[in-house]
This record gives structure tokens, C-alpha cells and sequence, in this order.
């Protein structure tokens, strides 16, 4: 895929710099925490993680190719790339429920373990927005800010529901390939008796509205500006 700075005006450019570096520096830490704690204990218990902060990467790494695309290339790649991203895009916001592994462990201090499930779960939730509002923005200019929210929201419950399907179902993104009639049942009995699977949509409302919440917050964080000097 050709890619072209133009995309971006200056600031622009230097604010998505700024933002690869501080999450390059919060990974950063992850790693070191998880590395120093394998030759602490000489067990390789939390090296999972790694895995699932590489798969919290490539929906933040799509999202910034087709950022950074050039117009004519961006729209023809736009929309299968798209589907490849929403595709992915759970795997980052997954990384939260990754807390359900934190208990006491021999050779390792309680409060290490917290430390290091946390920034994986904090690193994978800024990529999964990072990644979102370089989604958000793109729908936007095409289709308007509303329809942007809209997408926002069906995304976050979408990968709320992926959430669902990783964690308590142990789905997987590729299993779409490579078990999908099994992945497809399980989908629809859902979908066609909820009341039958109420974890499911439990665990789907919970986490996309905490989700959609927390973006929001994100969002009007960012454009917080200092109130000017009197």
C-alpha cells in the first residue's frame, strides 16, 4: 500500500509522532515488566501477553496505513481493509479481561503482577482508541460526524461481543477462517435466543457501554485547551 505523509498536515504529523512514541514508551514498560518477572521466577506464565499486545497492534497498525494512504489508494483499500480491522480491533479492548488471571503467585510480589496486567490492559485499551478514532475520523469525513458515532458505537459493542466470544467461548479472530461454521452456530443461537445466553449479552452491554463511555472521555480530553493567560 502506497502511503504519503501529504495526508497529514504538519501538526497533525507531529502530534500522530508524539502519540507513536508514548505508546512505544508504554509498551516498552509492559515488556520490561514481563521479561524481568520471567527471570525473576524463571517461569514464563505472563508471556501470553505479549501475544495479545501484538494482536492489539495490527488493528492500530491498519488504522494508520489507511490514515496515512493517499487519497486515490485509500478508497479503494478502504473498505476491505476495514473489514480486516473490525476484524481485529477486539483483540486490543480484550487485553481488560486479562485481569481475570491476577491472583497471588509464588516468587513475585502481589502488587508486580497487578502492575503488569494493568499497563497490557491500559496499552491494549489506547490502541484499541487510538486505532478507533483514526476509524472515526475517516467515516467522518465521508459520511458526516453523526454517522461517525454511529460507527463508534456499533464497533465498541461489536468488539464487546468479541470480547464475549474470546474470553468465556475461546474464539479466536481467525477462527473465522479456520472453524467457521462452528463460530457461525454459536453466533446465531445467540443472536436468535437471548434470553438462553444471558452472560452474553451481559458481558456485550457492559463492556461496550464502558467502552463507548470511556472513548468519549478520551475524546473530550483531548480537546481540553488552558484557558488564556489574563
Amino acid at each position: 500500500m502506497q502511503t504519503s505523509a501529504a495526508a497529514f498536515s504538519r501538526p497533525e504529523l507531529r502530534q500522530r509522532l508524539n502519540l507513536l512514541l508514548v505508546l512505544g514508551a508504554s509498551l516498552a514498560l509492559s515488556v520490561v515488566l514481563i521479561v524481568f518477572r520471567v527471570f525473576l521466577t524463571q517461569k514464563i506464565y505472563f508471556v501470553f501477553l505479549l501475544w495479545n499486545l501484538f494482536l492489539a497492534l495490527i488493528p492500530f497498525g491498519l488504522s494508520t496505513m489507511l490514515g496515512l494512504a493517499a487519497g486515490p489508494v485509500r478508497a479503494r483499500v478502504l473498505l476491505p481493509v476495514g473489514a480486516v480491522w473490525l476484524l481485529f480491533f477486539p483483540n486490543a479492548p480484550y487485553i481488560l479481561t486479562d485481569l481475570f488471571h491476577l491472583e497471588p503467585r509464588s516468587g513475585v510480589p502481589y502488587w508486580y503482577d497487578l502492575a503488569l496486567i494493568l499497563t497490557c490492559a491500559w496499552n491494549g485499551l489506547m490502541l484499541a482508541y487510538a486505532s478507533l478514532l483514526d476509524m472515526q475520523n475517516l467515516v467522518q469525513r465521508r459520511m458526516g460526524s453523526a454517522a461517525s458515532w454511529v460507527f463508534v458505537v456499533v464497533a465498541l459493542l461489536l468488539s464487546s461481543f468479541g470480547i464475549y466470544l474470546g474470553r468465556f467461548l475461546r474464539f479466536n479472530s481467525w477462527d473465522i477462517i479456520t472453524n467457521p461454521l462452528t463460530l457461525f452456530y454459536d453466533i446465531l443461537n445467540r443472536v436468535l435466543h437471548p434470553a438462553a445466553h444471558p452472560r452474553t449479552w451481559g458481558v456485550t452491554l457492559l463492556f461496550g457501554v464502558f467502552l463507548v463511555i470511556g472513548y468519549s472521555t478520551v475524546r473530550l480530553l483531548g480537546r481540553l485547551q488552558p484557558a488564556p493567560a489574563e
